[in-house]
């Protein structure tokens, strides 16, 4: 039996011996700190947000699991309709979609609710990766070739902009980014980009929301207001500090303890890291998440296929930008936009898309072997 045919017909106990059992190891063991520090954070109480938590890592882990053992060539067939429907879904949320803290970004259901905005990020990687999987390397610098995937980019983050949900926009569109040099768009084009981007910054200053230009303002002088929009990244930035190399112990932050930290259960949950286990604990963390983005690089590398190279390339781009904004923003080092620590805030959609995303990884790497030709058939 050829080794394509070997993969294409691997059985369940196959799958198991060739899953990558590091990987899950490292998800596990992020997702209960996670829990952890919402039992903390909650004043060493399940309720109100370590127990919901763990029902839905759980869950989320079988989820992870299922799609691990999907063939990649199913999610290569469904990535355009799959793409549609969280389109779709952004439409509705514009048109009808549920409101909290002013922002219009989710759909309930009654038993429900969710963010389509979340499992955008995964359908754009799919349909990005199918479109460039199916060109060939002179058509992917032909710039005529490159407006349908612009256009799969920009529906989805004019939705979401008009949620309004900045920093989901801006991960859409720098991982997207990323995808697009990976498939081989030469960089002059991307420079280009750019300088339009530059050229219109002024018109888009004037269409931010009051709150979004708050923000900014905030980041470049956070004491100008430090009872009112600075106050975030002012408690923020004294929690870090007060932490020092191994913290106060857990369940000892004053910030977090005390009801001085703002949304420590979701934006700023690695505050409440550094204060109880200071950076020690900061940088195990870091650290798991390293190893974590180390597996995805290599998984897309050791994949033969262009699908789940670029698959894999995207989500684990996709997660290096939350680990890095959410830090860099509770840090002072960018503006306050909302981005959840994967795998350890608190959160229902957030934390079902970051698992899935992991599946799907997982599942490149059980069928790295699949070799796929452009047209979608197997080689």
């Amino acid at each position: 039996m050829s080794r394509l045919s070997a993969a294409e017909h691997l059985a369940f106990g196959d799958k198991l011996r060739l899953l990558n059992w590091g990987l899950v190891m490292i998800i596990v063991v992020i997702g209960l700190i996670g829990v952890g520090l919402l039992y903390s954070a909650g004043g060493k109480s399940w309720q109100p947000w370590a127990e919901p938590q763990l029902s839905r890592f759980g869950a989320g882990l079988v989820v992870m699991m299922i799609v691990a053992f999907i063939d990649i060539r199913f999610w290569l067939r469904v990535a355009y309709p799959l793409y549609g429907i969280m389109l779709f879904l952004l439409v509705v949320v514009e048109v009808m979609g549920h409101i909290v803290m002013g922002a219009q970004r989710w759909i309930n259901f009654g038993f429900f609710v969710l963010q389509p905005s979340e499992l955008m990020k995964i359908a754009l990687v799919l349909a990005l990766a199918k479109y460039f999987h199916g060109l060939s390397p002179e058509d992917t610098g032909h710039p005529l070739k490159l407006a349908a995937p612009a256009a799969m980019v920009l529906a989805p983050v004019g939705l979401v902009l008009l949620q309004p949900n900045l920093g989901t926009a801006m991960l859409l569109v720098v991982a997207s980014t990323i995808m697009f040099f990976v498939a081989g768009v030469r960089w002059w084009k991307f420079a280009i980009v750019i300088a339009i981007a530059a050229a219109v910054l002024p018109i888009a200053w004037h269409h931010l929301h009051d709150y979004q230009r708050a923000r900014l303002m905030t980041f470049l002088n956070p004491g100008a207001d430090p009872l009112g929009a600075g106050y975030n990244i002012l408690q923020s930035k004294i929690a870090l500090g007060s932490g020092g190399l191994f913290g106060k112990g857990f369940g000892h932050g004053t910030q977090s303890q005390l009801q001085f930290l703002p949304e420590k259960h979701t934006d700023f949950i690695f505050v409440v890291l550094a204060e109880e286990f200071g950076m020690a604990g900061a940088l195990f963390l870091l650290l798991l998440y390293f190893l974590l983005l180390g597996y995805g690089f290599m998984i897309a590398l050791s994949s033969r296929n262009q699908f789940g190279r670029l698959v894999a390339f995207g989500l684990t781009s996709s997660f290096f930008l939350y680990v890095f904004v959410n830090v860099a923003m509770v840090t002072g080092t960018i503006p306050v936009v909302g981005i959840p620590l994967p795998l350890v805030s608190y959160g229902g959609t957030a934390m079902l898309t970051l698992l899935i995303g992991c599946g799907l990884l997982l599942g490149i790497s059980v069928h790295r072997e699949v070799r796929i030709s452009r047209t979608g058939i197997s080689d």
